[in-house]
């Protein structure tokens, strides 16, 4: 508002005193704010739960495929050995008596044993087996391509991996009629368990083939 100051005949300058009014100022909108600390700390806090989470699935994924293998390699030596026992029927090299367990006149010795290379009569956990060494599972050099050197060692590009986590038991049982009666002499049940352990395992597992044998080629 101006005001005109007179003094006598002399017309002295205006004053001019600007008055704001604020009703008429647009508001100013506060946008950008920042975190406070109790916000930046549960944000981290969701991170790190959520890290966790995705490093145990990673962890959970590499367990299930190193069990894989395990149980792949458990299931070759089950077939390993069945196959050992009918290629000895087959070629006569034991008689129907000896195709049983020690215990009972046969030549397969009880309980679980080490994976051992089969010995002079060639045949898998017999006696003489403990004097040829664990058996080592090849697997290919970078070239994708058996060099063969683990048996007998010798220096090459195949990784070689004794298989001294695993044990492997032949039962060989009678089988009983359903009815009862005595055992029928020309049949026998063979059940083969191949148990292993690895680091990720609190306890041994098994892998369990079971069939039926019979004197009869």
């Amino acid at each position: 508002m101006a005001h005109l100051q007179k003094r006598g005949p002399e017309l002295l300058e205006a004053t001019v005193k600007a008055e704001s009014n604020t009703a008429l100022r647009p508001p100013i909108k506060r946008t950008q704010q920042g975190f406070s600390l109790i916000e930046v700390m549960i944000s981290m806090a969701i991170l790190v739960i959520g890290l966790l989470s995705l490093l145990s699935v990673f962890g959970i994924a590499m367990a299930a495929t190193q069990t894989s293998q395990e149980n792949a390699t458990a299931k070759q030596l089950a077939n390993e050995a069945l196959e050992g026992i009918l290629t000895a029927r087959e070629t006569a090299n034991i008689g129907w008596t000896q195709l049983n367990n020690t215990g009972s006149g046969g030549i397969f010795l009880p309980g679980f044993n080490p994976i051992w290379n089969p010995g002079l009569d060639g045949i898998i956990d017999t006696a003489d087996d403990a004097a040829s060494g664990f058996q080592t599972l090849e697997l290919p050099g970078p070239n994708g391509i058996f060099a063969n050197n683990c048996s007998p060692p010798a220096a090459g590009p195949d990784t070689c991996l004794p298989l001294t986590n695993f044990q492997r038991q032949i039962q060989i049982l009678p089988v009983i009629p359903a009815g009862g009666g005595p055992p029928i002499a020309t049949l026998r049940q063979v059940i083969i368990t191949v148990q292993y352990t690895t680091p990720q395992l609190r306890f041994p597992k098994q892998y369990v083939l079971s069939t039926f044998i019979s004197p009869y080629r």
